[in-house]
């Protein structure tokens, strides 16, 4: 079985994304939790990865750490699950997809940061996030018309893809992000999924 070290569920988005994969392969795993805001969190996190961080993922004398690389073992390990798309040209675009949000949107980051059961009404992005945010909904819209065909999720079916970007849908559920169309459509089915749902409980749980 494998064993899922975790952050924070209200507030750990690099967490939610293996979590949610594992749920949505169906696997049974053991989670373990880190309170990352508490005084010793750094020593904890230090005590089981050397490199400093959550999520951590072990199966038996393997430890992998980083979200994406997580993932992509999941992927390697389950293969039929389709974790990445079967066509080779929407493959290489969930991968973009995921390497952009691996990487980038720094000023959604750094203002809308992943607190899952918080209400920001009157947020007000400044023009760096407001960037960003419209680069998401254009990337959502773009692959839901694309996929809309195939199944509710960005490639029809459920992928990594979906795993990465679940943090944000919290983000602009929380922060009152306008949407319409696909991506609204998008984040409503992503809120709803029994997983995505489990995970809400759980933070709101943290947070009392």
């Amino acid at each position: 079985m494998f064993t899922l070290i975790i952050g924070n569920k209200n507030l750990s988005s690099w967490s939610l994304r293996p979590w949610l994969v594992l749920k949505m392969l169906g696997e049974p795993f053991e989670e373990k939790h880190i309170d990352l805001t508490a005084s010793d969190s750094k020593a904890r996190i230090l005590a089981c990865n050397p490199a400093g961080k959550v999520p951590l993922l072990i199966d038996q004398q393997l430890r992998i750490t980083d979200s994406l690389a997580i993932c992509e073992y999941l992927a390697d390990c389950f293969p039929a699950a389709g974790l990445w798309p079967d066509d080779i040209a929407s493959r290489a675009m969930a991968r973009s997809a995921v390497a952009e949000m691996h990487s980038g949107f720094q000023a959604l980051r750094g203002e809308l940061p992943m607190n899952v059961c918080a209400d920001n009404v009157g947020f007000v992005p400044s023009a760096a996030a407001q960037t960003d945010i419209d680069r998401i909904i254009s990337l959502w819209e773009g692959l839901r018309q694309q996929n809309q065909h195939n199944g509710p999720f960005l490639f029809g079916h459920f992928t990594i893809a979906d795993a990465f970007f679940a943090p944000v849908v919290w983000r602009f559920v929380s922060y009152h992000v306008a949407l319409g169309g696909h991506a609204a459509d998008y984040v409503r089915h992503m809120q709803q999924l029994p997983a995505m749902q489990e995970w809400h409980a759980a933070a709101k749980a943290e947070a009392q």
